[in-house]
């Protein structure tokens, strides 16, 4: 987590008052790119990033959209045990912003997720994030909510449940 505050700070964006989502974007590319040790590879869907949206109660209902890593870690517990599995956890920014009329309808898109991309860093990465990114795009909600401020925000570090 520490390493996604700092890929933010770089860019001039504080985790708990996010002004500059665009910025924030490219932080959590930043941040997809560094290779983390222990946890599983890839091809085992041991790093991974999501881009969710929505309204939850934990922020009120407002509109939130969230950049999410969940991440695989294999060195926790009796890797031997039969009914052995990683630990996950996922460092998320999660948005908070005012209702506005561009995102009114914003449940309404039918999807509340971009699905989790295990691609491989680098090059596939920065494939995966564009059109992730081009997803977006396409709904003008989310477009337009990508191009205003956020009231708050807030970065967290937590154990995820198994997907």
């Amino acid at each position: 987590m520490d390493v996604f505050a700092r890929a933010l700070r770089q860019r001039g964006v504080e985790p708990d008052a996010v002004r500059d989502v665009d910025a924030t974007r490219n932080a959590f590319g930043a941040f997809l790119q560094i290779e983390v040790a222990g946890i599983e590879r890839p091809e085992n869907d041991g790093d991974g990033f999501i881009v969710e949206w929505g309204r939850w109660d934990g922020n009120d209902d407002q509109p939130s959209p969230s950049f999410g890593r969940l991440l695989a870690v294999n060195d926790a517990g009796d890797r031997d045990a039969p009914d052995w599995q990683p630990e996950y956890w996922k460092a998320e920014l999660q948005l908070v912003f005012a209702e506005d009329p561009a995102w009114a309808d914003l449940d309404s898109l039918g999807h509340q997720d971009t699905g989790f991309d295990h691609a491989e860093i680098g090059a596939p990465r920065i494939t995966a994030l564009e059109e992730t990114r081009r997803f977006i795009e396409s709904y003008p909600q989310l477009a337009a909510m990508w191009r205003a401020e956020p009231t708050r925000s807030g970065l967290t570090l937590e154990r995820a449940a198994t997907p």
